[in-house]
Parts: structure tokens; C-alpha cells; sequence
């Protein structure tokens, strides 16, 4: 019964065409692992990821507009990811102030 299954060799197919993807080439970043230690500094840390992201499209859009070599679309790019960076953070923050209050409202 086993030899009835087909052996396409799609393993080697898919290795095959890893890394010609432009839009898949490592400039989306990647997911870092869980960060370990206090609250206060892994939120610091989020915090000065999310100024480097709010403050890049700027610089770049300087360096486009001087003829640096910077394309409009990965200005543009940037802008994006710092919008969807500061909805996260809102959301986020949102979130942990509804969860301090539900902790508040706890009675011992």
C-alpha cells in the first residue's frame, strides 16, 4: 500500500525557492523570543522599539526628499509599520489599564 503513494519531492521543491521571494527576502523582520525580566523593563524596551519605529519614517522620507536613494514605497512601508505598531501599543495599553481595574476591583 505504500508504494502506491506518489513521492513528489516537494520538500526539495519548496527549499528550492526559499530566499527568491522578494517580498519574503528578511526585510519583514522577524519574531523574537519571549523577553524575561521585570514588567517595567520589558515594557521599556517595547517602548524604545516603538520610537525607533514611530521615528524612522521620518529620516527616511528626509533622506528620500534629498535624493539619498531612499524609494517612496519603503517610506511608505515605514509609515505603515509605525502606525500598526502605535495601534498595538494603544490596544495595549488599553488593555492593562481594564486589567489593573479589574484587579482594583477585587475584594478581599
Amino acid at each position: 500500500m505504500a508504494n502506491l503513494i506518489p513521492q513528489l519531492g516537494m520538500q526539495n521543491s519548496i527549499q528550492g525557492t526559499m530566499g527568491t521571494n522578494p517580498f519574503m527576502s528578511g526585510s519583514m523582520g522577524s519574531v523574537d523570543a519571549p523577553q524575561k525580566g521585570s514588567f517595567k523593563n520589558v515594557m521599556a524596551n517595547m517602548t524604545n522599539d516603538l520610537n525607533a519605529t514611530v521615528s524612522a519614517p521620518d529620516q527616511m522620507l528626509q533622506d528620500s526628499v534629498a535624493g539619498n536613494g531612499v524609494d517612496i514605497h519603503d517610506v511608505i512601508i515605514a509609515m505603515n509599520k509605525a502606525d500598526i505598531g502605535v495601534n498595538i501599543a494603544t490596544q495595549l495599553t488599553t488593555k492593562i489599564v481594564q486589567s489593573y481595574e479589574k484587579i482594583m476591583a477585587i475584594q478581599v
